[in-house]
């Protein structure tokens, strides 16, 4: 996959999931974790959204940047972290909702195709990934 449809990609979903954690974040609580959020955790998850569409927005035009760029980093680094982070959650077994295994299973995927297209990257020559 070329790394200006996989930075695309990424956007579009984190876009996607920034939008929910915006409006109905308690709702992606529950899909994810299995358990709502009331209070304080209705903020930070709304900040998290809007973090999750600044990543997005950045990812979005920064696309068509050659190379090793901010963009590719941003989101190798967010989806790798991600992918640990809520696969840990998961073999712990208390925060399990009906989405998080899938979750997982996409941030690692993108994680994966991240760190090949970094890795890919040869100076001087065409883009190919």
């Amino acid at each position: 996959m070329p790394v200006v449809w996989l930075l695309a990609a990424a956007a579009v979903i984190e876009a996607a999931m920034g939008v929910a954690l915006i409006v109905v974040p308690s709702t992606v609580a529950v899909l994810l974790l299995g358990d709502g959020l009331t209070g304080t955790g209705l903020t930070v998850a709304r900040v998290t959204g809007v973090a999750l569409l600044a990543l997005a927005v950045s990812s979005w035009m920064g696309r068509q940047d050659q190379g090793r760029s901010s963009p590719l980093a941003g989101m190798l680094t967010y989806n790798v972290l991600a992918a640990i982070y809520l696969a840990y959650l998961g073999m712990e077994g208390a925060q399990v909702g009906k989405l998080l295994w899938p979750t997982v299973v996409l941030h690692a995927a993108l994680g994966l195709l991240f760190v090949h297209a970094w890795f890919s990257f040869q100076p001087g020559s065409p883009r190919k990934f």
